[in-house]
């Protein structure tokens, strides 16, 4: 690599440290090619990225930024996984990884928050923004419906006692 591509790979790995929602950091050895593209395909319809980090390169690119404190992660074979979606990146990371005991998820960061590989885990089954919104337009949707039924459940009352009375009329 050279020394434009390093400064070029450690500005961008740095506005990905900056920006986004969390970051996970994972060794890959063993990973066959057709492993890491799936990896890579699933992140992406996640709306996610990976990159296989230089170590040292990912350690420059770390200063200064909220997620710093995940330095002591990039030793061996290591690559990010990372996305806007605080929940996006951990999920499909450790979902692969109980799939593929070839990648090892070793921790990572959401914000100024440094996280174990437990902490991942436990961030990879919290639901996603999507999933929490969905959830909030039904709770609101619901209470909505309640309310047109309530409003009118009198005037279906009024209509059977009306259809009762003139039936009563009629058999008279």
């Amino acid at each position: 690599m050279e020394r434009a591509e390093k400064r070029e790979f450690v500005t961008s790995l740095n506005e990905v440290f900056q920006n986004t929602g969390s970051v996970v950091v994972a060794h890959y050895a063993g990973l066959t090619v057709a492993q890491m593209n799936d990896l890579r395909s699933k992140m992406r319809e996640a709306g996610g990225t990976v990159k296989v980090a230089k170590n040292r390169l990912a350690k420059i690119a770390l200063q200064g930024t909220p997620s710093e404190g995940i330095q002591a992660l990039f030793e061996g074979q290591t690559l990010i996984a990372y996305s806007d979606d605080p929940v996006a990146a951990p999920k499909v990371a450790n979902d692969f990884a109980k799939a593929n005991d070839k990648l090892v998820i070793l921790g990572g960061s959401m914000g100024q928050t440094v996280l174990d590989a437990d902490g991942v885990k436990a961030l990879a089954t919290m639901p996603s923004l999507d999933e929490l919104r969905a959830k909030i337009v039904g709770m609101i949707n619901t209470p909505a419906t309640r309310i047109a039924q309530v409003v009118n459940a009198p005037a279906g009352n009024l209509a059977r006692v009306f259809g009762a009375y003139s039936r009563k009329d009629e058999a008279a």
